[in-house]
């Protein structure tokens, strides 16, 4: 049994190694494992959890570049399948610290991680999860969608987390985002967004309003991201607000993927609301504070550690 399953992007993040400069002008670049839910698979294994990534690379030498990374770092490759066509995707990003982080996604028009089907899943792990991670990415095309409706049925016990990741490029229109969002909504009992993701998801942008609409909608817990402002949780019963924890953003990009894999740890332990957002934070001001994404998530010790005064 996988304490987590994530299912969803993957691919090579190419990050320049000079910051302030735009792509133009970089000379020399790194390359990194990336996709925010293989990410948040790698971020949750780093505090011990059992992890497994379902996603698609092509048969190309970036393909194997990412099982040979996600195995790697300690989370499960046997739901990543290879398929012949499509290349394995490739995303660069301009890095203007300490809040511009500009992405160029190169998925071509129907990437690997979006042909993954109902057939090539494993419902019975999925269903035995204790915690199952999707974004909202997965289901902008099929038949990821028709697969991530399948996996989503398979779910009868532990956390299911909706990854509210809204990528505007990724989309035809904000309006079909939402619509995919609001059928799938009533199926999972988390929901984790920044203010731009939950607009589109619930259609408002206020933290407090957008966590009750989340509640509506059929959440148990909704977790609003606020940037600087910190963030915002609320459950039927109780709320928590908790300030960011005060870093030199070097890299802002892989924080939410490192928040999110706490937050998984939070769930797996049964922390507290307010715990689970701290040590969250935590995590994500560790990662925001290094260039990469996946290399860089910290260990439960590295986050404790940085709880208790260290510098990051």
């Amino acid at each position: 049994m996988y304490d987590l399953i994530t299912i969803g992007r993957c691919g090579v993040d190419v990050y320049p190694l000079q910051t302030g400069v735009g792509l133009a002008d970089v000379e020399t670049f790194g390359k990194f494992l990336g996709g925010s839910p293989t990410n948040v698979a790698v971020a949750a294994a780093r505090h011990g959890l059992r992890s497994a990534v379902i996603t698609g690379v092509g048969a190309d030498p970036f393909g194997d570049y990412v099982r040979r990374a996600i195995r790697g770092f300690g989370v499960d490759d046997a739901f990543v399948t290879t398929i012949e066509g499509p290349a394995t995707p490739v995303t660069f990003c301009e890095i203007f610290p300490p809040d511009h982080f500009p992405i160029y996604f190169y998925r071509g028009e129907h990437p690997p991680d979006l042909r993954i089907t109902p057939a090539m899943l494993d419902l019975a792990a999925i269903g035995a999860a204790e915690l199952f991670w999707f974004s909202l990415t997965g289901l902008s095309r099929e038949p990821s969608a028709a697969a991530h409706a399948a996996a989503l049925a398979a779910r009868t016990s532990g956390w299911t987390v909706f990854d509210l990741d809204y990528r505007a490029t990724l989309w035809e229109s904000p309006e079909a985002a939402h619509e995919a969002a609001r059928r799938v909504l009533p199926l999972a009992d988390v929901a984790v967004g920044n203010l731009e993701e939950v607009e589109v998801a619930v259609g408002v942008r206020d933290p407090e309003a957008a966590a009750r609409a989340l509640l509506d909608a059929g959440v148990r817990i909704a977790i609003v991201k606020m940037g600087p402002e910190g963030v915002f949780a609320r459950t039927s019963e109780e709320s928590a607000l908790v300030e960011p924890m005060e870093v030199k953003v070097v890299n802002g990009i892989g924080a939410g993927d490192a928040f999110g894999g706490a937050v998984c740890l939070g769930l797996r332990r049964g922390w507290p609301l307010e715990r689970t957002l701290r040590f969250a934070n935590a995590a994500g001001a560790f990662v925001a504070a290094r260039l990469a994404c996946a290399d860089a998530m910290p260990t439960t010790d590295e986050v404790e550690s940085l709880l208790n005064g260290a510098r990051p």
